[in-house]
């Protein structure tokens, strides 16, 4: 069984520049107010919604392991 994770997005960072949704729209959408919502905030680990994580400009995105609490992004430094 693959790993779960949890994302989250800081609304007060967050920018709406829609890359998330651009990298991956299946788990990304913008409110009215252009702000971005995870469609799912618990998933399965999927390389597009890291790569949604990665290409935000703004590094908006956080994904931790479910349970865990462990991050995935951004990485600790």
């Amino acid at each position: 069984m693959g790993d779960r994770w949890q994302i989250e997005v800081d609304r007060s960072l967050c920018i709406g520049s829609a890359q998330c949704v651009h990298h991956a729209p299946d788990g990304f959408r913008l409110d009215t107010g252009r702000q971005s919502l995870p469609v799912e905030p618990e998933t399965d680990a999927n390389e597009k919604i890291l790569a949604a994580a990665e290409g935000c400009p703004v590094e908006a995105i956080m994904i931790t392991l479910l349970g865990s609490g462990e991050p995935v992004f951004p990485p600790e430094e």
